[in-house]
């Protein structure tokens, strides 16, 4: 590493994946400080973002491919970078899609993959930007190669991924609809820019979206809801249009009427951001630094839902999985919370 900042100690507070099951299966434990390769940057975490994607990592269990440490995005000061790193150095306040390891005092980044914090936004909010930025950016733009003026509708109008994209895509010029799970998150879809939002549980989403459309149907639909709205997405579809699946579902088979499709000309895909090579990554970074850093903390600004300490992720991953969070779960781990840090209420 040729750039060092003091560290107190060679270890550090880290929430673990001790087993496959339940958010109890989290545990605290004192892991060492993990060092940064010739690419790569150590940040000290003041905030961490929560994801379904550490929801589903934590049910499959520790495995040798990935960190038993959770956390894809998190916000901090860096304190050591390596030989290779010239645009960052220790001190820099940065936000980073990190490939696991966010929830513990320090993690390590591709220097590629950090961005300033927004002068607008404390480091709560810049936490809950990486992962849901990258994955709009790259299943609109790159996946589903979105063009000026086509429509779009977003499934889960105020998770985290949603409530983002509602923002940038509006932002952008585009045309958004949205579904959600009541009425109140309906509403809040609506004041973050989509055009109009529908309650899936109570509403023929489908049929409204083409009514809102003149019958024309929308362009692009990204869905995180796995298989459950598959017939009706092909309803909702203008011709040629593209459904971008964000999650599996649990693995369960997909089953709609390919004569429908094929009436569409409707291309049915999907994509995972994790397993993206690092130099795709970068290229979203760079896009994000050009294209949609400017528009923060004034067009665009994540939805927090609330902040809990970095021990307490087991109570985080059970609000996430009972389903009723409106925005992002940020864990904030304890040895960084000062009295005058921003807190959001609980």
């Amino acid at each position: 590493m040729s750039g060092v900042m003091a560290i107190d100690a060679d270890r550090q507070l880290a929430m673990v994946i001790t087993a496959a099951g339940g958010p109890e299966v989290l545990q605290p434990r004192r892991e060492p400080v993990p060092t940064c390769g010739p690419q790569q940057v150590l940040i000290e975490v003041a905030a961490a973002g929560v994801n379904r994607h550490d929801v589903n990592q934590r049910r499959r269990g520790p495995d040798a491919r990935h960190s038993d440490i959770p956390g894809l995005e998190v916000a901090g000061r860096i304190v050591a970078v390596g030989e290779y790193v010239t645009h960052r150095k220790p001190g820099d306040t940065v936000c980073a899609l990190v490939d696991g390891g966010g929830y513990a005092s320090y993690a390590v980044a591709d220097a590629s993959l950090t961005l300033p914090v927004p002068h607008a936004m404390t480091m709560i909010e810049a936490s809950a930007l990486p992962e849901a930025l990258f994955t709009t950016w790259h299943n609109f733009f790159t996946v589903a190669r979105l063009q000026a003026g086509e429509r779009v509708l977003i499934h889960g109008g105020t998770s985290g991924v949603g409530s983002i994209a509602i923002q940038l895509l509006s932002a952008f010029g585009h045309e958004v609809y949205a579904t959600c799970g009541t009425d109140e998150k309906c509403e809040t879809a609506r004041s973050l820019g989509a055009r109009a939002a529908f309650n899936y549980r109570t509403e023929d989403f489908a049929r409204r979206t083409l009514e809102a459309t003149g019958q024309r149907g929308v362009d692009v639909i990204l869905d995180m809801a796995g298989v459950v709205h598959a017939e009706a997405n092909i309803v909702a579809l203008a011709r040629r249009g593209r459904i971008v699946h964000l999650s599996p579902g649990g693995g369960a088979d997909m089953r709609f009427p390919l004569r429908a499709l094929m009436q569409k000309e409707g291309i049915v895909t999907g994509s995972l951001l994790r397993p993206l090579p690092l130099d795709e990554k970068a290229v979203i970074a760079a896009a994000l630094a050009d294209k949609v850093w400017p528009r923060l903390g004034t067009q665009i600004r994540p939805m927090i839902s609330c902040t809990l300490p970095l021990a307490q992720a087991a109570q985080a991953h059970q609000r996430l999985e009972e389903g009723d969070v409106a925005g992002k779960i940020v864990l904030l781990p304890q040895s960084l919370i000062d009295a005058d840090a921003p807190r959001l209420p609980i």
